[in-house]
């Protein structure tokens, strides 16, 4: 018997298993899926390419066949180890625009607006560059400058300077937009996951269990209330009881998933598949969104890139004992080193383009090792704020079956409009005067793509996710919302859900950062809602 149960060891679990057990009177039980964050390439930033591939530390989900994306069925990789897709992500270090926290607020959820949700974030974070109003120190999860950019990242900044970009130096502070280098969530250029900064110095406390390779298959109820889970290890199926409450922070497709199997969602939908429906709530696994990211590539007339070549291959062994002693060299890069943030059109409300600059050839979320060969650069181009909308399912009552993942990329006419003047936008940049010493032939999509439904072609034919799944157990209080804002799962007891599928909408950047702060806010709640 544990007070809390928590399901799922990733970027939110790691966090509320860290805070929670700084309290001595309370006992902590964490269940991750995936092994201990042991492996070497898990730390070392370049070896996200390793991790692309993993077969073991990936849980390599696939959509079903998207019906605007020429039925292609698309690869959707998530992290499974502790500290999870922070253990596996590109270290971007990015909390969004300010707008859409308050957003979030405006939906019905109060104590979520941006002024509320900052503290959290500045007490999550250790910022290198030192406190401000924006930033804080201290905090586990260190945020830092890339030791050792790829001269071409400059090249990029300047490049997008001279399309009209201004250039910006901080995209956590009170503007977001312009051009300039990522921070990441590195420490002396070594990956800082959830794990490693806030799990790693809480193992030793008596009140905090950790058990890895341990696969929840549901939670256990009596009447309305979850009073723990069921789970399999090592072969057999084994029970955890929670004395006050169960948290799932299986992220946003395996959280969802979770409460199906437990009877919990749209109860026509469970029947189909042979579940008995416990609790109807239709918006489990609805509201799903993604940024969906198409990249150009060009070929590089100078040896700088980090393309295969003889050149980087000879220099391999003298960078990688550079990583080893000072944590420095190509090996700390984190495959996405210069960062865009605008609008397509004057008309937008808020920015809705994002670019992710890499030093290198990337096809196929980098897993195309041939295409790596040479030298060359790619530029991401991502629709910030989709309105189109997917959804999870379940396959069957196994639990060990696939998820039925339903993207919805490109349902809604207005998206593709948006990656089209992203497409036009990033070739303005890669034809600025600052890379005229370095450009090659464009490889993607090529010279002769060039008409409006050209690129709408490439786009629905080449794009991919870049990893931003949210809002499948949504926060709210209208009917298709699953949690409330205390994040407590609608109509039940004793269960909270607290990760990347609670945001309702899809916040303008990268995830990870607002899933630590989401995690770090939950603490309080909790915290609250037992005290004394």
């Amino acid at each position: 018997m544990f007070d809390y149960v928590i399901v799922g060891g990733g970027s939110a679990g790691c966090v509320l298993a860290s805070r929670l057990s700084e309290d001595s009177d309370v006992s902590v039980c964490l269940l991750e899926a995936g092994p201990p964050d042991r492996h070497p390439l898990i730390h070392m930033p370049m070896g996200i390419i390793w991790m692309m591939r993993s077969k073991v530390l990936n849980w390599n989900f696939y959509t079903q066949g998207e019906p605007e994306m020429g039925g292609r069925r698309m690869f959707w990789p998530r992290g499974r180890t502790l500290g999870g897709s922070s253990s596996s992500n590109a270290m971007c270090y990015l909390r969004g625009h300010p707008d859409d926290y308050d957003q979030w607020a405006a939906l019905g959820n109060p104590g979520w607006s941006f002024a509320d949700v900052l503290p959290y974030f500045k007490r999550s974070q250790n910022q290198e560059r030192g406190a401000s109003a924006y930033h804080g120190t201290g905090g586990p999860l260190n945020v830092a400058d890339l030791r050792s950019p790829s001269p071409l990242t400059q090249v990029f900044i300047d490049a997008g300077v001279q399309a009209g970009l201004p250039y910006n130096t901080d995209f956590n502070g009170p503007n977001p937009e312009g051009v300039g280098p990522f921070q990441v969530t590195q420490k002396d250029g070594r990956r800082c996951s959830t794990a490693r900064g806030y799990l790693a110095p809480a193992r030793a406390r008596a009140n905090l269990t950790v058990i890895t390779g341990a696969h929840a298959t549901q939670v256990l109820f009596e009447n309305n209330r979850a009073v723990g889970v069921e789970y399999k290890h090592q072969g057999r199926l084994q029970h955890v009881r929670a004395n006050l409450e169960v948290i799932l922070s299986a992220g946003a497709i395996q959280s969802p998933r979770l409460l199906m199997l437990s009877g919990v969602g749209d109860a026509w939908q469970l029947e189909q598949v042979g579940i008995e429906p416990r609790h109807h709530l239709p918006g489990v696994g609805k509201n799903l969104q993604d940024h969906l990211d198409v990249m150009l590539v060009q070929a590089c007339t100078r040896p700088v890139s980090y393309g295969i070549t003889w050149r980087s291959v000879l220099r391999g062994g003298f960078d990688l004992l550079r990583y080893l002693v000072a944590g420095r060299g190509m090996f700390t890069t984190n495959g996405a080193e210069g960062c865009g943030v605008t609008r397509s059109s004057p008309d937008e409300a808020l920015p809705d383009l994002q670019f992710h600059f890499s030093p290198g050839k990337l096809r196929d979320h980098a897993r195309d090792l041939l295409f790596l060969c040479g030298e060359g650069y790619s530029l991401h181009v991502c629709n910030l704020r989709p309105k189109s909308r997917g959804e999870i399912r379940l396959l069957s009552a196994d639990p060990f079956a696939a998820p039925d993942i339903r993207a919805g990329y490109l349902t809604h006419p207005e998206d593709i409009e948006h990656m089209l003047r992203g497409v036009r936008l990033a070739r303005r940049i890669l034809a600025a005067s600052a890379f005229d010493a370095y450009r090659g032939a464009e490889i993607v999509p090529g010279r002769d793509v060039l008409s409006d439904d050209d690129l709408r072609h490439f786009i629905r034919n080449k794009a991919e996710t870049i990893y931003h799944p949210v809002g499948t157990c949504k926060m709210g209080c209208d009917p298709q919302a699953v949690v409330d804002a205390q994040l407590r799962v609608h109509g039940l007891s004793g269960l909270r859900v607290v990760d990347a599928s609670i945001m309702p909408l899809l916040v303008g950047g990268n995830t990870n950062a607002p899933t630590v702060m989401i995690a770090e806010k939950a603490v309080d709640m909790i915290r609250a809602a037992h005290r004394g």
